[in-house]
């Protein structure tokens, strides 16, 4: 059982070592957005936001006010890409997710609340007719992945 266990951890770090997706930067308090992510025949660019930011959420806030800016200008991007201290952010209709790696798995940590802003899950009280209705409206919508 522990061998295969070690085996299992063993294999799993060789296969995020192959990993063929940009790195994401790491110098502290600092937001990128990722530009180009997944555009064949293009270097992906990290691009900065802001500085002296002080958590990856707040790294999530700018980069959600980048992608509203840019969808009044005209853009029709609805996912963006950034990175925070050496994690990947991506931010989409559903809310935002964040990875260790560009193609690693993502873990949720924001949503939307009922009139589109980014909160916590914590933050919901579920017991409200708002919260479940927003909580419905959510799962009835497909689920895209963010590149």
């Amino acid at each position: 059982m522990r061998l295969s266990l070690i085996a299992t951890v063993g294999l799993l770090g060789l296969l995020a070592a192959c990993s063929s997706g940009p790195e994401a930067p790491s110098e502290p308090q600092v937001c990128y957005h990722l530009g180009n992510p997944g555009v064949k025949n293009e270097e992906p660019r990290f691009n900065e936001v802001a500085e002296n930011v002080e958590s990856l959420e707040h790294c999530a806030a700018q980069l959600e006010v980048m992608r509203l800016s840019f969808l009044r200008m005209g853009g029709s991007v609805q996912e963006i890409t950034g990175a925070y201290g050496g994690q990947f952010i991506f931010i989409d209709r559903q809310g935002v997710w964040v990875a260790q790696s560009f193609d690693g798995g993502r873990f949720f940590t924001m949503t939307r609340s009922g009139d589109g802003r980014l909160i916590v899950p914590s933050a919901i009280d579920w017991n409200t007719a708002e919260a479940r209705a927003a909580a419905a409206q959510a799962d009835a919508q497909p689920a895209t992945t963010a590149q």
